[in-house]
């Protein structure tokens, strides 16, 4: 019992650097997801350069990969709120 005690003396008092580094994640997150949003469009345009003809195919995939790393950080972003409110 004295150990869960002491455990929540502990929790208690980084309370506030848990909050800080969540409020770090969501900023590392958002810059993560714009840099790889902006090489996924450097990316397809290059491609799009190099071969006119596979527009629809190449635009489809950008498309696709561009909401999977929205939803990753949207997802790493919300964790980090939630660790910050609910703490």
């Amino acid at each position: 019992m004295e150990l869960l005690s002491t455990l929540l003396q502990v929790a208690s008092d980084l309370t506030p650097f848990a909050k800080m580094g969540a409020g770090i994640g969501a900023g590392i997150a958002a810059i993560g997801a714009g840099m790889g949003i902006g090489q996924i469009g450097r990316a397809a345009v290059e491609s799009i350069a190099r071969q006119p003809e596979a527009v629809d195919d190449i635009r489809s995939n950008m498309i696709v990969s561009a909401a999977l790393i929205e939803g990753a950080a949207f997802f790493a972003i919300v964790v980090c709120l939630l660790i910050v409110f609910l703490k």
